[in-house]
């Protein structure tokens, strides 16, 4: 009985973000343009492009900050600066702004050839020796990833935030990925690694 009903809450709370109003939310976006963009499509690389994002994963992130805010950043993810833009969002202010974020074309990124040699296999085929799954298996051949099962786009992204949360994942200080699955992988790869392959899977199409 308690799966059934904790299906049923999931169920609805997907049918909730989907149901998100752009008009709304492009109201609402407002405080977001000095660091996401007018467009969502930031231009200082260390903050997240959020347009083309799943509107469901927009969604999750907005309550993960919230959620730290009342766990003492024992649970969600911790960030000073969203856990204040965070705080007074509603359940609807967070639909909204994630239907309309997600309404936006990404705009576009390239993959510079030198960090292809090390950052294709990786993201392809992982290292099986390393215990480090391939990135493919979850965010796809393009970089899209799939919003019913969580996997952000990462495609398009800019990779200096790319760098930042694989960073974050393998130091711990982030830690509201599924079953832990980005910090397992985070915590095999080098410097080196993480660097390519944020480059990398900026320039997926």
């Amino acid at each position: 009985m308690k799966k059934l009903v904790l299906i049923f809450t999931l169920v609805a709370s997907s049918s909730a973000w989907a149901q998100g109003d752009i008009n709304a939310g492009k109201l609402k976006a407002a405080t977001c343009v000095a660091c996401h963009g007018s467009d969502g499509n930031a231009t200082i690389t260390q903050y997240p492009k959020l347009a083309g994002q799943h509107a469901d994963y927009i969604v999750k992130q907005l309550a993960d900050y919230k959620l730290a805010l009342t766990t003492e950043g024992t649970q969600g993810r911790n960030n000073a600066i969203m856990a204040g833009m965070a705080a007074g969002l509603s359940a609807t202010d967070m639909a909204d702004l994630g239907a309309y974020f997600s309404s936006l074309p990404i705009s576009p990124n390239t993959t510079p050839e030198n960090v292809i040699a090390i950052a294709e296999p990786l993201y392809r085929f992982g290292d099986p020796e390393r215990g480090i799954a391939a990135c493919i298996s979850c965010h796809g051949p393009r970089g899209n990833g799939t919003s019913l099962a969580g996997f952000p786009k990462i495609s398009g992204q800019n990779a200096e935030y790319t760098a930042l949360q694989l960073q974050g994942f393998r130091a711990g200080s982030r830690h509201n990925d599924l079953n832990r699955m980005m910090q397992s992988v985070a915590a095999k790869l080098t410097d080196n690694e993480i660097t390519a392959l944020s480059a990398y899977v900026g320039g997926l199409h």
